[in-house]
C-alpha cells in the first residue's frame, strides 16, 4: 500500500541523494554529508527556511560605454530600454545564480509554480522588467499560498500582457486568460462531456470567468505596488469591467458571483471567483498531481491516486492551500523513498530523466564549477557565460528554453503523455546534453564552437578535494559514481570506467603511481587528461541522466 507515513530511521546516502536532487538545484557533496544520518523529516524541514537572494536584482552590463545596470529599479518606463530579449535572459541568469547560491526548496518550488502559471518570457510577457516582477511573484509564493498566488497572478503585469487580459473589456470580451486559467492554471478540464464542455467546467463558465476578469489592466509605469508583496501590479478599471452578476454552471454548483459596484470591489469579485474555483476538490487534486509529477514520478497507478494524491489534496484543502504542508509530507514520506513496498528499487528513485536545467545545476554544484561572479564580473557572467553559452546555446540545444516554453501549456515533459520527462532525452537533444560537460572542462563552447565561456570544471581539484581515496582507481570510480548516480554501479561498469584511467592490460598501480607523482611534484598534466576523460564519460553515461 502506498504510504504517506513519515520515513522511519535516518537517511543513508542513497536516500539523501534522492531528496537533495528532487528538492533543490544545488546538489553538493557537502550537503549530502549533512543529510546522511538525519531523519527525512529533519532534512526536509531544513530546506523550508526562506532566505534572502544573494543577488538582490539583475544587472545589464551593456551597452559598454554606459551600461543600463540595475535597470529594473529605474523610474524610466520598462519598454524604454533597448535589448529587451537580452535583458529577459539576464533576469533568468539572476534567478539561476540565486538558485545556485542556496540550498532550499524555494527555487525548486518557484520553478514548479512557473510550470503551473506559465508565461513565455520572449513570447508576449512584455518588457524584461515585467518578467522580473513575474519571477519575483513566483519566488514570493514559492513557500506560501498557491490560492493567494492564483489571485495575485491575475494582476501581474507580465501575465496581463501574455494572455491578453489587459485587452479584456466589458464591451469586447477576451476569453484567452479565462480559458487558460481554468484549463491549465487551476482546476483543469477533467473528462470531456460534450463539445467544449468538460467535467470540471463548461464553455459557459469560461465566458463568465472572462467577465470576472474584465477591466484588469496592465500598469505600464509600475506605479501600483501590491501591499502584500511590495511588487508592482496592474490596476482595476471599473469603466471597462462587466457590471453584471456572473452565474456559473452546475459544475460550480450554479454559483452566482455578485457584480462589483466600484473599482475596489472588483478585487472582492475576483476573490469570490478564485474561492469558488478552489472550493472544488478537483482543483486541489490537480495541483497535487502536478506536484507528484514534478517531485516523484510522471505516471502512477490507481493505488497512488487513492493513497497519495487524494490524501495530499485533503492536506492542501485543510491548510487553505498553503503549499509547504503538502510538499513536506510528500518528501518525508515512505512513498517518496520507495520504502512502502517490498521492492525498494522498482519505482521512484532514479525514475525521472533530468531536465537540462537540473543537469546544468547538478554539474555546476557537484563539481564546484567556477564561473564569473555576477557582482564583480557582471559582463562575463551575464553576457559571456550565461547569455551566450547557457541561455542561447546549451539550454536551446538540450531542448529547454528557460522560462520560454513553446506554449502556455508549458514544457511538454510536465504534461505530455505518454513520454513526459523522457522528452528531455532524444536524438534532438543529445548533442546539447553531451557537450555541456566537455564545454565546462575545456572552458569553451563546443556546442557551437568555439567561444570562451569563462567557466571551468577542474576535474583534478574535484578529485583531490572531494574523493577520499583518489589513488585507488576502483575506489575513485566507486566514490564518484556514488555521488553522481542514483544507484550503485556493478563491477562491469567500474571496469569500463577504469579504462579511462588505466590502459587495458595495465595493473591498477599504474594510476596509483600517476596520482602519487602528481601529489609529489604538483604537475597535474598526466592525471588531468585521464580524469577529464573519466568525468566526461561518467557524466554522459545513462546513469547520470536519471534522478
Amino acid at each position: 500500500m502506498a504510504s504517506l507515513n513519515p520515513l522511519g530511521g535516518t537517511l543513508d546516502l542513497r536516500k539523501a541523494k534522492h531528496l537533495l536532487r528532487r528538492s533543490t538545484f544545488n546538489y553538493s557533496k557537502e550537503q549530502l554529508d549533512i543529510f546522511v544520518g538525519i531523519t527525512a523529516t529533519d532534512a526536509v524541514n531544513s530546506l523550508t527556511t526562506a532566505s534572502t537572494n544573494t543577488l538582490p536584482e539583475p544587472y545589464d552590463p551593456l551597452p559598454n560605454e554606459a551600461p543600463d545596470g540595475y535597470w529594473t529599479s529605474s523610474t524610466e518606463l520598462p519598454n524604454s530600454f533597448d535589448g529587451q530579449t537580452r535583458k529577459r535572459a539576464i533576469v533568468t541568469a539572476w534567478w539561476w545564480h540565486n538558485a545556485m547560491s542556496q540550498i532550499s526548496l524555494k527555487h525548486k518550488l518557484s520553478f514548479f509554480l512557473h510550470t503551473c502559471f506559465t508565461v513565455g518570457k520572449d513570447s508576449g510577457v512584455g518588457a524584461a522588467t515585467y518578467f522580473y516582477d513575474h519571477i519575483r511573484l513566483l519566488d514570493y509564493y514559492a513557500l506560501g499560498n498557491i490560492k493567494t498566488l492564483a489571485k495575485k497572478i491575475t494582476l501581474d503585469n507580465g501575465m496581463l500582457d501574455y494572455l491578453d487580459n489587459t485587452q479584456n473589456n466589458d464591451n469586447n470580451p477576451n476569453e484567452n486568460y479565462a480559458r487558460e486559467y481554468l484549463e491549465l492554471f487551476t482546476i483543469l478540464k477533467g473528462e470531456q462531456i460534450g463539445e467544449g464542455n468538460y467535467t470540471n467546467y463548461t464553455e459557459y463558465d469560461i465566458q463568465q470567468a472572462a467577465k470576472v476578469f474584465s477591466g484588469f489592466k496592465k500598469r505600464a509605469d509600475r506605479s501600483d505596488i501590491d501591499p502584500d508583496t511590495n511588487i508592482p501590479t496592474g490596476y482595476n478599471n471599473y469603466n471597462r469591467h462587466d457590471k453584471t452578476n456572473k452565474t456559473f454552471s452546475p459544475a460550480f454548483g450554479s454559483q452566482v458571483i455578485n457584480a462589483a459596484t466600484n473599482a475596489a470591489d472588483m478585487t472582492r469579485e475576483l476573490n469570490d471567483f478564485v474561492d469558488m474555483v478552489f472550493a472544488q476538490q478537483e482543483t486541489a487534486k490537480a495541483y497535487c498531481r502536478k506536484l507528484y509529477r514534478y517531485f516523484v514520478k510522471s505516471e502512477w497507478n490507481d493505488a497512488v491516486e487513492t493513497d497519495i494524491i487524494t490524501p495530499l489534496s485533503q492536506i492542501l484543502i485543510d491548510n487553505d492551500f498553503e503549499i509547504l504542508p503538502v510538499v513536506t509530507t510528500l518528501l518525508s514520506s515512505e512513498h517518496f523513498y520507495d520504502a512502502d513496498d517490498a521492492d525498494a528499487t522498482d519505482n521512484i528513485i532514479g525514475s525521472i530523466i533530468k531536465s537540462p536545467l537540473q543537469q546544468l545545476s547538478e554539474i555546476c554544484s557537484m563539481f564546484s564549477v567556477t564561473y564569473p561572479d555576477p557582482t564583480t564580473d557582471a559582463y562575463r557572467y551575464y553576457n559571456n557565460f550565461f547569455l551566450r553559452f547557457i541561455h542561447n546555446t546549451y539550454t536551446k540545444a538540450a531542448g529547454m528554453e528557460l522560462y520560454n516554453p513553446d506554449s502556455v501549456a508549458g514544457y511538454p515533459a510536465y504534461y505530455q503523455e505518454p513520454n513526459f520527462d523522457r522528452i528531455w532525452f532524444s536524438s534532438n537533444t543529445l548533442i546539447g546534453r553531451y557537450k555541456l560537460i566537455e564545454s565546462l572542462i575545456i572552458g569553451r563552447n563546443t556546442i557551437i564552437p568555439n567561444a570562451q565561456i569563462y567557466a571551468k570544471l577542474d576535474t583534478v581539484a574535484f578529485t583531490n578535494n572531494k574523493i577520499s581515496n583518489p589513488s585507488n582507481p576502483v575506489m575513485l570510480i566507486t566514490e564518484i559514481s556514488d555521488l553522481l548516480y542514483p544507484e550503485s554501479i556493478d563491477s562491469n561498469r567500474i571496469n569500463y570506467f577504469k579504462t579511462f584511467l588505466v590502459d587495458e592490460g595495465f595493473p591498477n598501480y599504474y594510476w596509483t603511481d600517476l596520482w602519487n607523482q602528481y601529489i609529489n611534484d604538483n604537475d597535474d598534466t598526466s592525471v588531468k587528461v585521464r580524469l577529464n576523460a573519466l568525468i566526461t564519460a561518467m557524466v554522459n553515461a545513462a546513469e547520470f541522466q536519471l534522478m
